[in-house]
């Protein structure tokens, strides 16, 4: 059996899951409705760019802090998928979200950085950091997940 390929032979592990989903140039949908993509990943690491446009904006005239929050959560979350076994799976059960500075169609291109914690057959920590285009810290997350096994 292959490292990346743990207890279930008939899968893959989490890390070569998204290692081809990368390679084929597939992206998770929700990246694909708010504008942004998984980049980079890395067993417990995970990055996403996207560019904030108006499409994003709350009424008050700024990038709606869900478009944030997205981002972070999609980081931690690709972070816990890259550490798990063939027959896991994971859902977030709690994010925390510290709003740093704002964003605006100006930010230029966000990036999220995603840091696997933790990881044990139940549960998951996560972390993440959201920086604009010149490099600013915008937003911060700490995420807890539910780890549980996939059925066959």
């Amino acid at each position: 059996m292959s490292q990346d390929q743990d207890r279930d032979t008939d899968r893959p592990d989490g890390l070569t899951q998204l290692r081809a989903m990368m390679e084929t140039n597939r992206q998770p949908p929700i990246g694909e409705t708010l504008g942004f993509s998984l980049v980079e990943v890395d067993r417990g690491h995970a990055v996403f760019t996207g560019t904030p446009g108006r499409s994003v904006y709350n009424p008050i005239g700024s990038v709606h802090g869900g478009y944030a929050a997205t981002l972070l959560d999609s980081a931690c979350g690709i972070a816990t998928h890259s550490g798990l076994a063939a027959d896991q799976g994971y859902t977030t059960l709690e994010l925390k979200v510290s709003y740093v500075r704002g964003l605006t169609d100006r930010s230029g291109e966000v990036r999220a950085v995603g840091r696997l914690v933790s990881i044990g057959r139940r549960v998951a920590f996560a972390e993440a950091t959201l920086h604009d285009g010149d490099g600013r810290l915008c937003a911060t997350a700490t995420s807890t997940l539910l780890v549980f096994e996939q059925p066959r």
